[in-house]
C-alpha cells in the first residue's frame, strides 16, 4: 500500500486519518479530478490509484461500502442529435468504462458520473453517484494503472441529498479508512 495513491476529491472526505499514504485532494468533479490525477502520474506514478469519497445511492443504504468497478459518464447526453445516451461523439471510447478492481468484501457497483450533485429520479439508474470515478478509471485505464473505488454512501440520492451528505461528512474519513484496511492490494 505504500505505493498507492490515495484520490479523495475534498480535505472533508478524508479528514486527515490517512496519515502514512500518499493523498491526494483532486478537487470536485471530472476535469479537476483528471487534471489532478493526470499530474500526479506524472510526478510518481503509483502501484495502485484508490478512489475514495461519499456517493449518492438510491440501491444502497446510507453507511455502506460500494466498489464500483464499471463508469458512465451520467451527464454525457448528445440524444438531440442522435447519438447514444452517455456516449461520447466521435469517440470510441464505450459508455460503460470497465476498470476497476473487485474487493469481494464490497457490494459491486455501476458508478454514475456527473458534473452535478445527484437527487433526482435519474440517480436511480446507477449503484451509486458521484462527481470523479469515471475520470479517474478513464485516465488510469488509458494510463495502465490498476485502479481501486470505494465510495461511502452517504445519502440516498435524493430531496434530502443536501443535508444527509453533510452530516455524513465526519463519519466518511473513519469509514473508508476501515474498508481500505480490510483490502489486501
Amino acid at each position: 500500500m505504500k505505493d498507492a495513491l490515495l484520490v479523495i476529491a475534498m480535505k472533508e472526505e478524508s479528514q486527515d486519518v490517512f496519515d502514512g499514504y500518499r493523498v491526494l485532494h483532486s478537487g470536485i468533479g471530472k476535469v479537476n479530478a483528471a487534471y489532478a490525477l493526470t499530474r500526479a502520474l506524472q510526478e510518481k506514478r503509483p502501484s495502485v490509484v484508490v478512489n475514495m469519497g461519499t456517493a449518492g445511492s438510491r440501491k444502497h443504504k446510507p453507511g455502506t461500502i460500494v466498489n464500483c468497478t464499471s463508469f458512465i459518464q451520467r451527464d454525457m447526453d448528445v440524444t438531440a442529435l442522435g447519438f447514444e445516451m452517455y456516449k461520447t461523439p466521435f469517440s470510441d471510447t464505450p459508455v460503460t468504462v470497465h476498470y476497476g478492481q473487485r474487493a469481494e468484501i464490497f457490494p459491486e457497483g455501476v458508478c454514475g458520473t456527473g458534473d452535478n450533485f445527484a437527487a433526482t429520479e435519474q440517480s436511480a439508474a446507477f449503484d451509486v453517484v458521484d462527481m470523479e470515478a469515471y475520470a479517474l478509471a478513464y485516465i488510469c485505464q488509458k494510463e495502465s494503472v490498476p485502479f481501486l473505488c470505494l465510495k461511502y454512501i452517504s445519502d440516498g440520492a435524493d430531496g434530502d441529498a443536501g443535508e444527509d451528505w453533510n452530516a455524513a461528512l465526519h463519519r466518511t474519513a473513519e469509514k473508508l479508512k476501515e474498508a481500505l484496511e480490510r483490502i489486501d492490494l
